[in-house]
């Protein structure tokens, strides 16, 4: 029969290679798709995978994402459910497209109109693909499981078909309407945008506005004085606008006259340089005329033009309280215009610049053209004041443009309509944080406008809307099987331009219906996925069904107002809910000074530059333990190493000590079981502390708290290592497989596996490495993979809170006991008579906990008490930085008070945000503790730490027993690294000699056998000559010792 063995553990922490083993292993064993085969018919938990953009290269912020997404599906299917898990590209839109146009060195519209569009859209199909390889390869080895050999593509027909369903269903409830209004253009990409692009694309920049002189008709040196920050618009203006209601003042100085708010004039005038000719109501001045500006638009429009108007929108923030009009660049200009009938004068072309009537800034892009305008102002002696102001103004969120508002005819969704429904339905959603929900997500809910859906561009969803180029009439087509047999297509047809752009058919007034030429928004195709994604209802339903709405989805912060926007207003119209019940909201990704990254700074990390030094698990681990999920984090590598050595070093140094002894002794965990160990109280406390951990743990990602959860899992392995293992250690070294050491056996074992299920969907790779050399190998029926385990599950039985409150208690005197030690220069080796422990809390210490304590501080007696009198001395002084300005002439008897008081009585006052309160030369006087100076003094013959109501004071009074009993475990410890130095195994036996002198000498020569058992000497020779080249030389107390060891 072969013997079952344990695989050699490498105790470094260089885990790159082993995770790439554990890639390989998963794939060539299909684990992921074994996970999701095997919790067929489980209960359905349904995820959604926010589809990326392939053609541009996954950064640090990806890599946040695809692990805050792995997580929760890992742990679900731990949990027996069977969680779907399709990965998804957003093959559509403008980015595809401004990165086909640089491919092929275009600058615009007319150059893809000139290449031809058919081969564009080749191109932009070619195009979507060129990082696929990049990211697939960055999700695999960071462990996300996603099936990416099936995913959902945009660009599909049977997407696109879906998505026209979509379209035509919301059609038929009345809310797609083509309109004329003011929209968000990118004069670059040629195309409106819609309020949710234009929310991600916001930048704070420094322009000029201008405070400008109209001419008042008929009028001599009279002037409305109106302010823009827009001067790039003036040569549109056709009219001024006030409020009625508010005060207008007529004012005179240096012989000109100035109409302005009243309550405005002191921010352009000073005092005593104006005289005020009259103040009228705004309404006052309706319909009074000034000269144009510019006579760029002359005669070429027939509407009445260049008279003030009335609007309450007009405010007295800034400005002038008026407010100049252009109807073609502003929604409430445009609405104005509306109301008094004033005509749509635009001067820019669509790519941004002016058009040829604009005779001095021809050609000119707006923007650029400010200055110009400005100095043609002042030369006209038309510039009263310009003024320098920083502000948030939007770019286009793909190619940095900045946009610009015009007049257009759009197609849009009438979301509106539906904003108490999209309010209910955002209610519904678990958002982590809770904030979105009524903060960022509500505030834009509560603020929306009808989402302008269509693009007049070329690689995207095609709009299925035919419009009667005779009588009007509008159909919608919502299937490929519609659009065939309307037009009458034999054979099959790409959705796409411009393949349907040609298709036709009659309408009933004998016209021909014909296809508008645009395509639509790609947040649209995103935001379609949880039915597009199974070619609903055309196929699956079922699937669909059981699938909708998600239970969990999780990206970054910008896609509120993004992906998340849309699939809400999606679902909400199509089927009167949300289509997710728990969203988490991720924080961005900064640099190590909190900086947000950025190629032009050059802060950016490339991921794999952490992924190939430090690991796919530790850079998990670092963003689910170094802040909640929507904090934006703080990302460089020594902080992921930082996070790596604080949990993954102790665990696997827990994991590789168990495979070390084990392997020793021949440990096969088959043969035995916790319920027939005799297991001491430290077995008993660590398999409580784990009950308690699974519980916690469990629970925590339930509630999708992953950062709690992580931690706990920290705390646990820190002491699992550091305590646990740490004390435990000499159980291991005896020969042949007693009592004692088959329970420290069993319990690690225990302890180890269930570790590695709880820690598998946190660090994937990790929890397969130890799982696969401590369990497989052992019991045959065991599942192949730990990702194939059932998720632990608590035993109530097993927790014991007593017990793991006394613990805690022990290690909080065990930590103040050796900063007594400390601050008293009291090695750990050297044995002391007594301490003596001061708490008014109840400790739980039973006597086992008591010699747990003993020993690992190396104490013969403790003696508790409630009251730390005896065992230290306050000493207070006034703090003067915040007694000197309350009490000033007191001071000096408040010093006097505090050199006589009761300081134990004070500080046990002002403890914990507490006050003390005396009366000082007939004041009454209040203390808190950010009031006093303390400093504490030690009782004689102790030295003490004290920390959360608990004191320890140990006794530094040594006597010639205590110190020959230092000396002995002194030269143990120093044979004990001197066989690590020599890279002994830890069985083998040695011989030692030994050359010391005074109390080292005497110690050797009574202790030796002692000392012999403890180091596996088979021989101690306390006087022998030792050889002079292969030794070490030790300072032992003031006593020279000369060793040499060596192997029998």
């Amino acid at each position: 029969m072969e013997k079952k063995t344990y695989k050699k553990v490498d105790t470094s922490l260089n885990f790159v290679e082993r995770e790439k083993e554990v890639i390989d292993f998963w794939n060539k064993n299909h684990v992921f798709e074994e996970s999701m085969k095997e919790r067929e018919g489980g209960e359905e938990f349904s995820f959604y995978d926010g589809p990326p953009t392939a053609n541009g290269k996954p950064h640090i912020g990806h890599i946040l994402t695809r692990v805050m997404k792995d997580i929760i599906p890992r742990y679900r299917t731990m949990k027996g459910c069977h969680v779907l898990r399709k990965a998804g590209w957003d093959t559509h839109g403008l980015p595809v497209e401004l990165e086909v146009e640089k491919l092929l060195g275009m600058d615009g519209k007319q150059d893809i109109e000139k290449y031809g569009i058919e081969p564009f859209i080749k191109q932009c199909k070619e195009s979507v693909w060129k990082y696929k390889g990049e990211w697939e390869r960055m999700s695999e080895r960071v462990g996300y499981w996603a099936d990416m050999e099936h995913p959902y593509i945009t660009y599909d027909d049977k997407y696109i078909e879906s998505v026209w369903w979509a379209l035509k269903e919301i059609w038929k409830k009345g809310l797609l309407y083509k309109g004329h209004k003011i929209v968000p253009y990118c004069p670059r990409c040629g195309t409106a945008l819609s309020s949710h692009e234009v929310a991600q694309g916001y930048k704070d920049v420094k322009e000029t506005s201008v405070f400008v002189r109209f001419k008042r008709k008929g009028m001599e040196n009279a002037y409305f004085l109106a302010w823009t920050t827009t001067p790039w618009t003036l040569p549109s203006n056709v009219a001024l606008c006030v409020n009625a209601e508010e005060d207008y003042a007529e004012i005179e100085t240096d012989g000109a006259r100035y109409v302005l708010a009243q309550a405005l004039v002191p921010s352009l005038f000073e005092e005593g340089t104006y005289t005020t000719l009259s103040v009228k109501k705004g309404s006052e001045y309706e319909r009074c005329e000034y000269e144009p500006l510019f006579p760029y638009a002359e005669g070429s429009y027939r509407e009445q033009a260049h008279y003030v108007v009335c609007d309450g929108y007009v405010t007295l923030t800034d400005g002038t309280g008026i407010v100049h009009i252009a109807p073609a660049f502003g929604e409430d200009d445009y609405r104005v215009g509306q109301k008094y009938g004033l005509p749509v004068v635009n001067m820019v072309d669509e790519r941004g610049c002016f058009k040829p009537a604009v005779t001095d800034f021809a050609g000119v892009f707006v923007k650029k053209a400010d200055k110009g305008i400005i100095a043609l102002l002042k030369e006209k002696g038309l510039l009263f004041k310009e003024l320098v102001y920083e502000h948030s103004y939007p770019h286009c969120w793909r190619c940095d443009t900045p946009l610009l508002y015009y007049a257009r005819e759009s197609w849009f969704i009438k979301v509106t309509a539906v904003k108490d429904e999209l309010l209910k339905a955002n209610n519904s959603v678990n958002w982590m944080p809770e904030t979105i929900k009524t903060g960022r997500m509500g505030n834009f809910l509560e603020n929306v406008i009808d989402w302008g859906l269509s693009r007049d561009r070329y690689w995207g969803t095609p709009l299925p809307v035919w419009v009667c180029e005779k009588c009007g009439k509008v159909h919608v087509i919502g299937s490929k099987q519609e659009l065939k047999e309307k037009c009458g297509i034999e054979g099959d047809i790409e959705l796409h331009r411009p393949y349907i752009d040609t298709c036709t058919f009659a309408c009933e007034c004998g016209g021909t219906m014909k296809r508008t030429p645009e395509v639509i928004d790609c947040w649209f195709d995103s935001g379609s996925m949880p039915f597009a994604q199974y070619h609903y209802p055309f196929e699956n339903k079922d699937l669909f069904d059981e699938t909708f709405p998600a239970d969990f989805i999780s990206e970054a912060v910008d896609q509120t107002r993004g992906w998340f926007y849309t699939l809400l207003v999606i679902s909400t119209i199509l089927f009167g809910k949300a289509p997710f019940k728990n969203c988490i909201v991720l924080g961005h990704v900064n640099d190590k000074n909190g900086v947000k990254m950025s190629k032009h700074k050059g802060n950016v990390v490339d991921p794999w530059s952490v992924l190939d030094k430090q690991g796919a698990d530790a850079v998990r681990w670092y963003f689910y333990t170094s802040s909640a999920p929507w904090i934006p984090s703080r990302f460089y590598p020594e902080a992921v190493s930082e996070a790596q050595r604080r949990y993954m070093g102790p665990l696997w140094n827990s994991y590789a000590f168990f495979v070390l002894y084990a392997g020793i002794d021949g440990y096969d965990p088959s043969k035995y079981e916790l319920k027939n160990c005799k297991l001491t109280l430290m077995d008993r406390w660590i398999l409580s502390k784990l009950n308690t951990l699974v519980r916690t743990v469990d629970e925590g990602l339930a509630q999708y708290d992953i950062t709690d959860s992580a931690r706990a899992l920290q705390d646990f392995a820190d002491v699992l290592s550091n305590w646990y293992v740490r004390r435990g250690r000499e159980r291991y070294w005896g020969k042949g497989m007693t009592e004692d050491k088959a329970a420290a056996y069993t319990t690690l074992y225990t302890v180890l596996t269930t570790l590695a299920k709880l820690t598998a969907p946190f660090t994937p790779f990790l929890a397969e490495q130890i799982y696969q050399n401590l369990v497989p190998n052992f019991f045959a029926d065991a599942p192949k993979s730990v990702h194939l385990c059932s998720f632990p599950v608590c035993d109530g039985a097993a927790i014991d809170p007593d017990l793991e409150k006394g613990m805690d208690s022990v290690l909080d005197i065990v930590v103040l006991g050796r900063a007594a030690r400390n601050a008293g220069a009291l090695k750990n080796r050297q044995p002391l008579a007594e301490m003596v422990v001061a708490s008014s809390r109840d400790l739980d210490l039973s006597d086992e906990l008591r010699g747990v304590i003993l020993d690992e501080l190396n104490i013969k007696t403790m003696t508790l008490t409630d009251s730390a009198d005896r065992l230290v001395t306050y000493k207070l002084k006034p703090q003067l930085k915040t007694l000197g300005p309350k009490y000033g002439k007191l001071l000096g008897g408040i010093r006097a008070f505090l050199d006589g008081c009761n300081g134990a009585e004070v500080v046990a006052a002002v403890k914990g945000g507490g006050t003390y309160k005396t009366e000082i030369n007939g004041a009454e006087v209040e203390f808190a503790e950010e009031d006093l100076l303390i400093s504490t003094e030690s009782a004689e013959g102790y030295v003490s730490a004290s920390d959360k109501g608990l004191t320890v004071a140990v006794d530094t009074r040594l006597t010639p027993a205590l110190i020959d009993e230092g000396i002995e475990r002194e030269i143990v410890s120093k044979v004990q690294n001197e066989r690590k130095t020599r890279g002994f195994e830890v069985t083998d036996h040695i011989r030692a000699y030994f050359a010391a002198e005074g109390d080292a000498l005497r110690v050797l020569q009574a202790r030796k056998d002692a000392i012999a058992k403890v180091v596996l000497a088979d021989s101690v020779q306390a006087e022998a000559p030792a050889g002079e080249a292969d030794g070490a030389e030790w300072d032992i107390n003031g006593s020279k010792v000369f060793c040499r060891i060596e192997k029998v």
